[in-house]
């Protein structure tokens, strides 16, 4: 092994005081009958030969080599970056690269010398840097010193980082195989103890969401939210509060607002307040267009029927609440699951087995290619989601004898397995899943969908909503099985039937309208009535009608130039353009309209973006509507093996980590730089320095 594969082993130095410290302190076994000369200025020149020439030095250890004026302080950075355990080496002229992977191995393997006050370290590591210069033998003045409030730690920073990416607590940090494994890439490596990466990440989340607030003051359209609950495993009921909005290139944004906990008992007066406060924090609570959110009572009550409706009604603003349409989605297929649940039990026993047994995966693909039943992705998807469900359906739909040859070599060989579908509900899984299809085939498209507008929401749901009531109504083409079909088209038609009464109104109308793709044509008959048209046309014409409002606020100007009944010729000449202005306006949406929609496949921001000089003010309404959201959570988290991960996150996470940790992970995934008390580190850089050839300033990884 190299010099170079040796010093790629390890991590990163820790903080090179300490460093130095450690090798002020150790002794050095080959060092004892040296004859010593002149006395040495800085430890550090043990380690370098002066070149023939005597214009450089050479390190003993790597041959590299260094101008003689180099000042010791980046020598010592050479040896802390290339050479880590240095100061446990033998020193001598005969050091050579073999000698120095050797000892370093040996030295990896027995307990590191440690000063008793770094072992014990238990103080913030500025104060433990400090008290360690402040030795007489750890003369390390020459080096330059770091920032005083940020602590340079690098494999802290970097552990603290994988912390928060994978959601776990602090106290992960304290576990004893993730030290020793530390102690043995690096000794001078000391992790951070639970409370200092706690408060470290507090900080973290403070300063990043300045940075969050800053960045909302600069946009000029209305907002939209949206919100998700769930419950931890210490039974706390958490909301999470996300901002959506269309930016002025024509591009949906988001970002976490917050993590908040809910107290008990969760009410909907509480929900409001805690909501409030997130807005109010942020200083959005005037710029609110819409809330989408989970579908519960509670949330319905804290929208609508108790606080914030009314609240922004009162300041004249408009206002609406919607359910989430995925959400509903979902709670409509498992009705349609759930007089089969014995039946996916089986199927599901059959997953788990041939994903467990390499002999299995191999019979049913053999069995697959025999009876022609198409090619399968194995290990099959076994994960508790709708996707999941419905390919499960399609393995006894589309290969059925694939399945009963697998599971019969089993019973030859193990003997009978509680698995084995009959044929009776082999014909129920078949009826099933060509009912279900068109709704796996919604729920595939929503979660492929780069942007789920109100209008593309409706517009598949009005789909499903057709189904069921076909279904309901006997035009079922499975006649062997219409009445089973029925009642399950009857128990899914009462929630199809709920969210129409709660998510249509004149703003998702509005909403609805303006992506090209859906306009008047492909909206809902429910919802496509002359009122909310009409409703609409004004609402458009009062608020976003003004030629000489601000480009992009959304918010239409207040006329404040009548003083005393008297008008100036100026302000005259004003009024007189309004008029026209509000004319033009109204023929704007009027033209909008009259065109065919655009293809179903356009890019509905993208097309806004080529014909936003055409419909000026148009434009603008279209840019706090389409910020609307139809679901409350991401279909894919929803309906696919993507939310998993996450789920467990949420639920795993305790109190004192929940809020922080959550948001900085997705501040960090919104392209928010990590912030510590003004200081962004880069983590870049320090992955960098682990395996840099030359020397690496620690002022270049932090800046300000």
């Amino acid at each position: 092994m190299g010099n170079s594969t040796l010093t790629d082993m390890t991590l990163l130095p820790g903080v090179e005081t300490i460093v130095a410290g450690l090798a002020a302190g150790s002794s050095s076994p080959g060092q004892d009958g040296k004859v010593k000369k002149k006395p040495m200025k800085s430890l550090y020149l043990k380690f370098f030969d002066t070149a023939p020439d005597g214009k450089s030095r050479i390190c003993r250890l790597c041959r590299k080599s260094y101008c003689m004026t180099t000042a010791t302080g980046n020598l010592g950075k050479h040896l802390n970056n290339r050479h880590p355990g240095y100061h446990q080496l033998p020193e001598g002229p005969s050091l050579t690269a073999q000698s120095t992977v050797q000892t370093t191995m040996v030295t990896r393997s027995e307990k590191p010398h440690v000063p008793v006050r770094a072992r014990a370290q238990a103080q913030p590591q500025v104060q433990s840097q400090s008290q360690i210069q402040d030795q007489p033998q750890a003369k390390v003045h020459s080096q330059p010193k770091t920032k005083p409030t940020v602590d340079v730690d690098h494999v802290n920073w970097l552990l603290l980082r994988w912390l928060i990416g994978s959601s776990l607590p602090p106290s992960t940090l304290e576990d004893n195989m993730l030290i020793d494994s530390c102690k043995y890439l690096s000794s001078s490596v000391r992790l951070w103890p639970k409370e200092k990466v706690q408060e470290i990440t507090l900080e973290v989340f403070r300063s990043m969401k300045e940075d969050v607030k800053a960045s909302l003051q600069h946009i000029s359209s209305r907002l939209s939210v949206t919100l998700d609950f769930w419950t931890s495993y210490e039974k706390i009921v958490y909301m999470s509060v996300k901002c959506h909005w269309i930016d002025e290139n024509w591009v949906s944004q988001k970002v976490l607002l917050d993590v908040c906990r809910i107290p008990y008992p969760c009410t909907g007066p509480k929900i409001f307040q805690v909501l409030m406060d997130v807005l109010v924090s942020y200083n959005i609570d005037s710029r609110v267009l819409a809330c989408t959110h989970n579908n519960s009572q509670n949330s319905i009550n804290a929208c609508h029927e108790h606080e914030l409706g009314r609240e922004l009604e009162s300041r004249k603003l408009p206002f609406c609440y919607i359910p989430c349409a995925a959400r509903t989605l979902k709670v409509i297929i498992e009705a349609g699951l759930e007089n089969v649940k014995p039946i996916l039990s089986k199927i599901r026993e059959f997953i788990l087995q041939t994903n467990s047994n390499q002999e299995m995966m191999e019979d049913f693909k053999h069995w697959t290619e025999v009876y022609q039943e198409g090619s399968w992705k194995l290990p099959f998807d076994h994960s508790a989601n709708w996707s999941s469900d419905y390919n499960m359906l399609d393995v006894v739909k589309k290969a059925p004898n694939a399945m009963d040859s697998t599971i019969k070599k089993v019973e030859e060989i193990f003997g009978p397995r509680d698995w084995v579908l009959s044929t009776a509900e082999k014909s129920v899984i078949d009826s099933l899943h060509s009912y279900l299809e068109p709704f796996f085939k919604t729920t595939t498209n929503l979660c492929n969908c780069k942007l789920p507008t109100v209008g593309l929401v409706f517009f598949f749901m009005d789909h499903v909503t057709e189904l069921i009531n076909m279904s309901k109504n006997g035009s079922s083409h499975d006649s062997s099985h219409q009445e089973w079909l029925k009642n399950i088209a009857s128990d899914m038609s009462e929630t199809a039937r709920k969210f129409i009464s709660e998510a249509y109104s004149i703003y998702t109308f509005t909403a609805a309208i303006l992506d090209p793709r859906i306009k008047g044509e492909l909206i809902p008959e429910t919802l496509n009535s002359a009122r909310n048209l009409e409703g609409a046309r004004n609402h458009f014409v009062r608020d976003y009608s003004n030629t000489f409002q601000a480009v992009g606020n959304g918010h239409g100007a207040q006329d404040t130039t009548e003083e005393a009944g008297a008008f100036s010729f100026a302000e005259e000449i004003i009024r007189k353009r309004r008029r026209v202005s509000m004319t033009t306006a109204a023929d704007e949406l009027s033209q909008y309209l009259a065109e065919p929609p655009a293809p179903i496949s356009t890019d509905a921001l993208e097309w806004w973006r080529g014909h936003s000089s055409r419909y000026p003010r148009l434009s603008l309404m279209a840019r706090d509507y389409l910020a609307i959201q139809g679901t409350s959570i991401d279909p894919e988290e929803l309906f696919t093996s993507k939310g998993d991960n996450i789920h467990k996150q949420q639920y795993c996470l305790p109190l004192s980590s929940m809020q922080a940790t959550m948001c900085i992970k997705s501040w960090m995934q919104s392209g928010y730089l990590f912030n510590f008390q003004s200081t962004i580190i880069d983590f870049e850089s320090l992955v960098k320095s682990a395996t840099a050839s030359g020397d690496i300033d620690d002022s270049s990884l932090l800046h300000n």
